[in-house]
């Protein structure tokens, strides 16, 4: 309700801060200061560059921890190909295995992977790559929670990343029925495959040379034991998902020396009548044994660690969110000092300008093209979406501009899982491409919805609407992120699990109610006389049910709570440290001062005591 409200309010909360420059002027600068200031700025500048680079690859290393610690239970949730078959289902399995993860890129390999394999078809997979989708915009939302400290810059952070999941929200739920009801992913992208003859090819490497450097050497996986887990591999559910051997070799040519003689249960089971033969209660038979050889081991951190791999995991998820949130703060304290004055004016004009009419409609297709470029360098939306996420905190990029970026990440995501399905064997090239092609066309797809005319651009009314109550009520984010990544796509899936029956009965009157609160909201602010009397306003229900102003308190007198708790208990620490301290003067004392009146001091004690609980009664009063 509160999202399709528009309150009228004097000052617009999205105009664009002015970044005043607060430094001496360039021109009052003496020679010494001018060069000074150069390498100040040059400084700052390679700092920044460090920072991001660090940025990228704490975010490297946060997915790989996320594997460590879920991805086995990511492929055990691949594996149930009867739930899969379920779109609703599918769709949800693929934003928890992508949250699990924290690779839209992984997720979509598991899937073309289990595609390949024939475990799933085209038609049942689509749905979870739909659902890699919106997984993979918590990353930047989680990245906007670390701006909580200034409101209206939250407010402006927090809208820019929304806009995101809110654009992949909405277009799930329009392209999905679609896709069931026609089959039109899945149609046009076969049209297409068959239409080309299109050969292997290998994916680019880019920024990955320069952040392998370092990611490897701290933590490298083996991919296949996830693929292995959600393709039925009973062997990969006992290795480990840290990679020991970086170079092996499996001897699979058909040679003599590969016949090896193995124990079979029974002659049917014999590779052939020559080659079998029975020796009392066992057969024997030749059979090609191909064995891998271990040549060259890695040379990463946790190469020789002897600790499970959820231990690995949780200790690279604590360092690397650690890493991650220091180089955020730090980016945005050096993009402050740097972006102000003529600098932030000339990077605020060309980020946010619209080419002079006839032409304005084009300025938001090259922010598409631009976030879609910068997105196939970086090769993760989740990464530039997270990057441009502070630029929005501080009002460098608007709002406006920032809804075509991530857009254009959304495209430049999924014509890098192309170039990599392109890299994928001559038998399978053909299933792999239409999955990463209907990636592409769905992207597209919502593009077309939600972007061209600008009455359509519904996702950044929506997520200026929950920028404003994230900004009054700070909580209400964090409630934002755990409703809709986790309880949302938890409770869909649990009644997709008890059937389609339970599914309709409960879904369907959730769904109209919803859609009547909507319309009645909408009739509340442009037609109220439509409505009867008592529908005019939703002062007839309680106050909680229509506002978050009562929940607000609750939040409030529970965090006072909380805080009074701890400093009540550091309080009680202190007067006891101090007690202790007391007793041992007063014990030194009670040897030189023998004229001291008992009764006095016994009065000073009481008259402490009651100092003491007065001073914690004003500290836990709310």
């Amino acid at each position: 309700m509160t999202l399709i409200e528009e309150k009228p309010e004097h000052t617009d909360p999205w105009d664009l801060p002015e970044l005043r420059d607060t430094g001496v002027p360039w021109s009052a600068l003496d020679t010494r200061g001018k060069v000074l200031r150069v390498f100040v700025s040059l400084g700052k500048l390679v700092l920044l560059l460090g920072l991001l680079y660090m940025f990228i690859c704490s975010l490297d290393i946060l997915s790989s921890a996320f594997q460590l610690v879920g991805g086995k239970a990511a492929g055990d949730i691949f594996q149930d190909n009867s739930v899969l078959s379920n779109p609703l289902a599918g769709l949800v399995i693929g934003v928890l295995v992508t949250l699990l993860v924290q690779s839209s890129s992984t997720s979509s390999s598991i899937v073309v992977s289990m595609v390949s394999s024939g475990l799933l078809t085209v038609q049942v997979a689509v749905p979870i790559i739909m659902g890699t989708n919106i997984g993979t915009s918590v990353t930047n939302t989680l990245v906007a929670m670390t701006q909580a400290g200034d409101r209206s810059t939250f407010r402006r952070a927090f809208a820019g990343a929304t806009v995101h999941d809110f654009f992949n929200w909405l277009s799930v739920m329009v392209l999905l029925p679609l896709e069931v009801a026609t089959g039109y992913l899945y149609v046009v992208t076969k049209l297409i495959i068959d239409s080309f003859k299109i050969q292997s090819g290998e994916a680019p490497d880019l920024l990955n040379v320069i952040t392998d450097v370092l990611t490897k050497s701290i933590i490298e996986l083996d991919e296949s034991v996830i693929n292995g887990i959600a393709t039925g591999d009973p062997e990969a559910r006992n290795r480990s998902l840290i990679k020991r051997w970086c170079q092996t070799f499996t001897n699979t040519v058909r040679l003599k020396h590969t016949l090896m003689n193995v124990t079979v249960p029974g002659p049917e089971n014999c590779t052939s009548p020559s080659l079998c033969w029975v020796d009392g209660n066992y057969t024997f038979t030749l059979k090609n044994v191909s064995e891998t050889y271990n040549i060259k081991k890695c040379k990463h951190l946790f190469v020789d660690v002897n600790l499970p791999d959820l231990a690995v995991g949780l200790i690279l998820l604590a360092l690397s969110l650690l890493v991650l949130c220091s180089c955020l703060i730090l980016i945005v304290k050096l993009l402050n000092s740097m972006l102000k004055g003529q600098v932030a004016a000339v990077i605020k004009k060309i980020l946010n300008t619209d080419f002079p009419f006839p032409f304005g409609w084009v300025t938001g297709y090259i922010a598409i093209l631009v976030g879609a470029g910068m997105t196939f360098i970086v090769q993760s939306s989740s990464v530039f979406t997270s990057a441009i996420t502070p630029l929005v905190g501080i009002g460098v990029i608007s709002i406006e501009r920032a809804y075509p970026l991530s857009l254009g990440s959304n495209i430049g995501t999924t014509t890098t899982a192309i170039l990599a399905a392109m890299a994928s064997p001559g038998e399978t090239l053909a299933n792999a491409l239409q999955i990463a092609l209907v990636h592409f066309l769905f992207n597209i797809s919502g593009i077309i919805l939600w972007y061209p005319i600008p009455f359509t651009r519904i996702p950044i009314r929506l997520a200026k609407n929950l920028g404003n109550i994230t900004a009054s009520y700070r909580w209400f984010a964090a409630v934002y992120i755990i409703c809709c990544f986790f309880l949302l796509p938890l409770f869909i899936f649990s009644l997709s699990l008890a059937g389609w029956q339970v599914l309709v009965g409960v879904g369907v009157p959730l769904i109209v109610m919803f859609i009547i609160i909507i319309v009645i909201n909408v009739l509340q602010k442009w037609k109220p006389g439509c409505l009867p009397v008592v529908l005019r306003s939703w002062d007839f229900l309680p106050l909680w049910a229509y506002s978050l102003a009562p929940w607000d308190k609750v939040v409030g007198v529970i965090t006072a709570k909380c805080c009074c708790c701890c400093k009540c208990c550091q309080v009680t620490v202190d007067n006891e440290a101090h007690t202790e301290n007391e007793s041992v003067e007063n014990n030194k004392k009670s040897h030189t001062e023998v004229y001291d009146n008992p009764a006095m001091s016994a009065e000073k004690e009481v008259e402490n005591e009651i100092k003491i609980e007065l001073k914690i009664l004003k500290m836990t009063q709310l």
